[in-house]
Formats: C-alpha cells, sequence, structure tokens
C-alpha cells in the first residue's frame, strides 16, 4: 500500500563553515545595569554559557548551543574544533524564515525543564553526528552539520521532539499527539517543493491520548522527557501511550482576560489517578505495533527506557515508589523479562541517569546501601561509603561516568569515572560544583566555584570553550559552617560592614531534590545583593536536601514540616555563632525569610509557626496543603493520603490556621501548572477569614519559573521593599542600592 505523504520540504539556509567566532569573547557589562536588571536580562547570568554539548565520535568536534550575546536570550548552534579550540557559527535561526508557532507540548517541555531562553533549545543528533534535527517555531528543522544547510519539513501542523534515527535516514517526531515518521531525503538532492514520505503515523490520538511523550509526572518528577526511543537499526521505535483520561481535570484561568475561556489541564494530585502509561514496538515503516504489557496494579510509573544493541528496555516503579525493576523487552512479543530490582522500604531514589542497562542481563545503577547512594554495577556496588553518588553521566559495557560528593563535604559536586580494568578514577575532584556530558572515554565538563562566575567547558586535548557570560555585577563573599544539626550554613555579609547589628534575611529552598549551599558564585548573588542592602544573608540546606546519606533524605518521611523548618532555626544559630567570629553582629530581633516554591512552603511555614523567631515572610509559589501537589513527589515523602491522613493535616499551612503574627507576602504566578495559584488563594482566603491581614502579590499570565524579564527584574525589587520595610537595615550597614 503506498505511504502517505506529507506537506513539502524547503531549503532555508546555506552558510559556509567559515564564519569564526573567537572563543575567548566575553561580552562586557551593559553601562547602566543594577544586578536585578542584569540577573533578569542575562536569564539569572546563563546567557554566554555553552551547553547542550555533543561531541563527534572521532573527538574531532564538539557541536554546542550558546546565545550570540548576553542580551539577546536566542540560542545558536555552534561547533568548536578540539584540536585548536577554534568555534564556528552552523546555525542562527533568526536567519530561517520559519513562521509558525510553537505546539502546546513544546511550552509545556520548556516549563518542566525550567527553559526560559529562545531560538534552538534541543537539537538531536545522528550515530555519526553529521545531521542534526531541532524543532523552530513547531516546524522541523533539519542540519546538515559540516555546512550549516538546513532544511525544513511542513507536517501540516506543530511538531514536538524531533528525532533523528541513528543511520539518520529517518525522522521520528510528534504531530497532533500521534508519532511520525518521515524518511530524510538527502537535502544536496532534494527539489524544494518535494513532498516528504511519511512511513509511519503511530497511534490513534484523542484529547486524552498522546503517543511518543512523556506525562506531566514523568517530566516534572522523574526526569524522563522523551516518550520513544529509536532501535540502532533504525528499523524500529519503543513508543509511549499515555492516557490521561482518569487524571482530574482541573482549569487554569486568566482572570485578566475572563473573556478566554479556562486552560484545562489534566493534573495528578496526591491519591488521584495517574496517567496510564504502556509502551509499544512500532515498526519503523508502520508495519507493527506490538504492546509490552505489565500489571499496572504493581508498576504504576515508567521511569526509564530506552533502546541499545541487545534491543529494548524499560524500567518500572511501584506507586509507593519503595521498588524499582529493569526488564527487558522481547521485541517480536513484547514480553518483559526482568534483570534488576531493588526495593527500599522508604522509597527507591529516581537517579538521573540510572539505572540503564550495559548487556544483556546486566545493569548500571544507584542504591542505597550502608546508609549512602553507591554506584551498583550489574548486582556489584563499587564505590564506598565515602561518596554520596548523585548522577550517571553515561554508562555501557566498558565503563561509567558519574558524579559524586563526599559525603564529609556536599557544598562539593565532584566528577569520577570507573572501567573494569581502571577501577575508580576521579576526573574533578576540585573546590566546585561539576557539570558534565560526554563518557569515560572523552568525558567534557566544567566547574563552578566561588571564586569563577564563569566556568569554561574543558574537552579533549586540553581545549576549552570560554564561558561569554558576563561578570556579575556582586562580588559574592559567601562564608561557611555547620550547624548543631550538621546541616551546611552559608553566612552572606554585606561588601562594605560598618559594624551595626544587621537584620537578618534567610534565604533557603530546604526541601528535597535541591541544594543552594554549594561552592557555586553564582548560586550567591542574589543573596549578596540583597546583603549590600544591609542584611546577613543566612542559606541553611537542612534535612532532606540530597548530598548527606541516606538518612538525611529520609529523615523528612511522613513530615515535611517540623524537622525542616528547625533546620533553618538551627542555621540561623549556627550563622550568629560565625559572625561572631568573623566580627560581625547579627540582629535577631529582625529575622526575615524569602523562599520559591518548597522555599516559598517554608517561609510561610517559618512566619506561621515561628513567629517568636521570624518576623517577616516572602512566600513564592508556595504549596500551601500538600493534598494539591502532584502523586509522585508528594507521596514519596507523605505516603498516599487515605493511608496518612495525620502526615497531610500536620503539614498543611490552611489546617488549623488560626492567626498571623508578622507580615507575610504571598506571590504567585496565575498561570503556574506546577504548583497552581489555588494554593496562595486559599491561603489567603483562610488568613482573611482568620482576620489576619498579609499581602498578595498575582502575577499575570507567570508561570511557576517565571521567565519574563521585566517580571523578573521588579519580582526581586519589590521583595526587597517588602524586606525593607518590615526590617528596616539602613541603619548604617553600609546599604548599596545598585
Amino acid at each position: 500500500m503506498p505511504m502517505p505523504r506529507g506537506r513539502s520540504w524547503s531549503t532555508l539556509l546555506q552558510r559556509p563553515p567559515t564564519e569564526r567566532r573567537p572563543s575567548h569573547s566575553v561580552h562586557p557589562v551593559t553601562q547602566g545595569d543594577t544586578f536585578p536588571r542584569q540577573w533578569a536580562r542575562t536569564r539569572r547570568g546563563t546567557l554566554g554559557d555553552a551547553r547542550d554539548l555533543t561531541i563527534t565520535p572521532d573527538g574531532s568536534t564538539v557541536y554546542f548551543l550558546r546565545a550570540r550575546s548576553t542580551s539577546d536570550p536566542v540560542h545558536l548552534l555552534w561547533a568548536v574544533d578540539t584540536a585548536t579550540g577554534d568555534e564556528r557559527l552552523v546555525v542562527d535561526p533568526a536567519q530561517l524564515s520559519t513562521s509558525g508557532t510553537e505546539s502546546a507540548a513544546e511550552r509545556a517541555r520548556r516549563e518542566r525543564l525550567r527553559e526560559s531562553a529562545d531560538g534552538i533549545a534541543a537539537y538531536h543528533c545522528n550515530r555519526d553526528v553529521t545531521r542534526a534535527v531541532t524543532a523552530l517555531a513547531g516546524t522541523a528543522v533539519l542540519i546538515d552539520l559540516d555546512t550549516g544547510r538546513c532544511t525544513t519539513v511542513d507536517l501540516g501542523a506543530a511538531v514536538f521532539d524531533p528525532r533523528l534515527s541513528p543511520d539518520g535516514h529517518r525522522l521520528a517526531v510528534v504531530r497532533d499527539g500521534r508519532l511520525v515518521v518521515v524518511e530524510v531525503p538527502d537535502p544536496a538532492t532534494t527539489a524544494t517543493d518535494s513532498a516528504p514520505v511519511i512511513t509511519a503515523d503511530i497511534g490513534e490520538a484523542t484529547p486524552d491520548v498522546a503517543w511518543g511523550m512523556a506525562e506531566f509526572i514523568a517530566a516534572e518528577e522523574m526526569e524522563r522527557h522523551r516518550g520513544f526511543w529509536w532501535a540502532p537499526d533504525a528499523e524500529n521505535l519503543l513508543v509511549c501511550r499515555v492516557d490521561e483520561s482518569t487524571v482530574p481535570v482541573w482549569h487554569i484561568s486568566d482572570p485578566a482576560a475572563p473573556w478566554e475561556a479556562p486552560r484545562a489541564v489534566r493534573y495528578p494530585a496526591a491519591g488521584t489517578a495517574n496517567a496510564a502509561v504502556t509502551l509499544y514496538v512500532c515498526a519503523a515503516n508502520g508495519s507493527s505495533m506490538i504492546p509490552v504489557p505489565w500489571d499496572r496494579t504493581m508498576w504504576e510509573y515508567l521511569a526509564r527506557a530506552g533502546w541499545d544493541r541487545w534491543g529494548p528496555w524499560c524500567a518500572l516503579q511501584s506507586r509507593d515508589q519503595r521498588t524499582l525493576a529493569t526488564f527487558r523487552i522481547d521485541q517480536r512479543t513484547g514480553a518483559l523479562t526482568e534483570i534488576h530490582r531493588d526495593h527500599d522500604d522508604h522509597w527507591v531514589e529516581l537517579v538521573p541517569g540510572a539505572p540503564v542497562p550495559i548487556g544483556p542481563d546486566a545493569v548500571v545503577t544507584c542504591v542505597d546501601r550502608d546508609g549512602y547512594r553507591r554506584l551498583d554495577i550489574d548486582a556489584h556496588v563499587v564505590t564506598d561509603t565515602t561518596l554520596q553518588v548523585r548522577s550517571v553521566v553515561s554508562a555501557d559495557d566498558a565503563g561509567v561516568l558519574f558524579t559524586a560528593n563526599p559525603v564529609e563535604d556536599p557544598t562539593v559536586m565532584h566528577l569520577w569515572s570507573w572501567t573494569p580494568q581502571q577501577r575508580l578514577t576521579p576526573v574533578y575532584t576540585g573546590d566546585g560544583v561539576v557539570q558534565a556530558t560526554g563518557d569515560h572515554r572523552r568525558p567534557l565538563w566544567r566547574a563552578s566555584t566561588l571564586d569563577n562566575d564563569r566556568p569554561d567547558w574543558h574537552l579533549i586535548s586540553s581545549t576549552t570553550i570560554a564561558s561569554a557570560a558576563e561578570d556579575i555585577l556582586v562580588n559574592p563573599s559567601v562564608h561557611l559552617t555547620r550547624s548543631a544539626n550538621g546541616h551546611d550554613v552559608a553566612l552572606v555579609l554585606p561588601s562594605e560592614y560598618t559594624g551595626n547589628p544587621l537584620p537578618v534575611l534567610l534565604d533557603p529552598y530546604g526541601g528535597p531534590h535541591a541544594r543552594r549551599v554549594v561552592r557555586s558564585r553564582r548560586m550567591f548573588a542574589p543573596s549578596q545583593w540583597l546583603a549590600d542592602r544591609g542584611y546577613a544573608v543566612v542559606v541553611c540546606d537542612g534535612r532532606g536536601t540530597p548530598g548527606y546519606g541516606s538518612e538525611g533524605e529520609r529523615a523528612v518521611a511522613l513530615d515535611l514540616a517540623s524537622g525542616v523548618l528547625d533546620d533553618q532555626i538551627a542555621g540561623l544559630d549556627a550563622a550568629v555563632s560565625l559572625a561572631d567570629r568573623l566580627g560581625a553582629t547579627l540582629d535577631t530581633s529582625r529575622v526575615g525569610i524569602r523562599g520559591w516554591s518548597f522555599g516559598g512552603y517554608l517561609a510561610a511555614l517559618a512566619v506561621l509557626r515561628r513567629p517568636d523567631v521570624v518576623h517577616a515572610a516572602i512566600a513564592g509559589a508556595p504549596v500551601t496543603d500538600w493534598r494539591w501537589y502532584d502523586t509522585h513527589y508528594t507521596e514519596r515523602y507523605l505516603g498516599h493520603p487515605d493511608d496518612e491522613p495525620v502526615a497531610y493535616s500536620s503539614t498543611s499551612l490552611i489546617d488549623g490556621l488560626a492567626r498571623l503574627e508578622r507580615p507575610l507576602l504571598l506571590i504567585h504566578g496565575l498561570a503556574d501548572d506546577n504548583v497552581v495559584a489555588a494554593h496562595t488563594l486559599r491561603l489567603s482566603s483562610a488568613l482573611l477569614a482568620a482576620g489576619a491581614p498579609h499581602e498578595v502579590l498575582p502575577l499575570v499570565g507567570v508561570t511557576h519559573m517565571t521567565p519574563q524579564e521585566v517580571v523578573a527584574e521588579n519580582l526581586l525589587l519589590h521583595q526587597a521593599e517588602f524586606l525593607d520595610r518590615h526590617l528596616s537595615p539602613t541603619a548604617g550597614t553600609g546599604m548599596s542600592t545598585v
């Protein structure tokens, strides 16, 4: 039967590979900038950094994304010669005449990844790294990496997550909730008006069913952003089918545009139904679709999936998250064969990059053993209890590249490799926080430190990709200590301190999965700006934050409130002692706290439950009742609400609310689909009913990550004004208004 045909291919750009950009170029700070303006304009100081690195198989070239300037948030595709360090511009999306609009799925992907830049947000290469594909304005754009020649395919609708087959001859892309496979012709010989051949149009999409996409929970909480995977021979794909028909429908409206209909979203709140996710082995020519069955009463979550030279595989997790198993999939029948299982009486942590098979029945994963997270290779633990493993960067049957922090110092992140011949080998073990890609043969890495806010990427052959980011307009001076509870505390003092008592600002995240006290200069930039206004800023990582070992993470089980708040008070005490040793005085009669997301929850919790210690709070996008947050995150720590009702009532900011004695500013984006604005609005209503004055700042059209430049700038200024109004930091503290 003849295959249906798409719309048309079009040649968009021919750029000779001669345009060069020196790797050492750095953009100067814009004249007249203040720190809030610079921080917003440069996307928290990241514009000018290289990201999304891809190395060719022979190691000669690394491709990467970077903005042209720190005032232009559009990311371009570049190449660097690893022998010479010379850079070449491959694609500038501004010169492409794509005129469509990005899909709703792409907008959701950007929100889940906290992606605030424009231009090329992601790209995917074939196995030989000779071709790449990206989605621009909802259109798939094929790139010849040697010449920069770009070709687009019009499939009649906005597309999402285009990916080339390993041989580069086929393209798979999500369109209107279905997975479409297209034959990729040679751009050099294809007429611009020729129609591409669609070889497969996979799945029957409905408003509640989609193919080839990750569901909300996978993307937001499990770090699985993909929904399909190519076979190495490019003849088959492993494809997700996501059915959200049983997930509750929530509505997100725009009060500033009441004439527009609310946006309906499927939101799996704690205790409610998740999306039903299944897998199919699909032929790339559309000839077959083989279901992969499993018992959903046992395995609720598809945590990981892929296809390697031994065949397709998947990792499934139980609803209570206490069991995680890895399976091989028979591509002919869809039958599962279990090759690894891990169980924990609290929960099995989904570590980035793991589990991943490295043979027919061998798996690289991370397991909690003897009180620490350890690297496990083919059922053999290969790291000792001095390391807390944090991620697997890459793994195959020849070796593993992974990150870990020393147990005695979670403020750093190191890079290690493991091979059967050399065992453990340090790649980076300095006083910084490493980011890495590549593999154990050719690791690519950079390390942020307290002395450098523009780290370079280290490539092979001793070459680098120099950061072109701006120097930040503050000079963080960070003093580290430990609290009596054994947690890391950072104290940030004004750059010019005159000796007068300083009001204190607690500036935490304070919850699971994220650290704030790390040896990264950029991390403390907003804290330093606030300190220079006349505050002693205290940042504390308490129980539940990663890096301290298994018991430290599990200390929040069934209680996300009392322990984390106690740790902030202990951190304050430690900061007072440290300041005294440094010759500074902290005025504990004037203590404020600010935070976002979990930090916002912690800020509101502090001012409600400890008004004797905390005298003003800013709570940004706070969870106010955990029954209204998502299943995978919430149930990991608090259990199912039907089984653990006390865990939910005791951690709610609304249940039992009696009074508010201190100033509280609530901030929330009305377009937030992660922590919906109802959290703040319902808390505000409860406070009003209790006769408790407070302030609410609604952000129209703003999501959880507040990407808008003007919003980000003025939001920081508004917070500073609120703190100044209630904590009076100006008296002889050397306050700066820059």
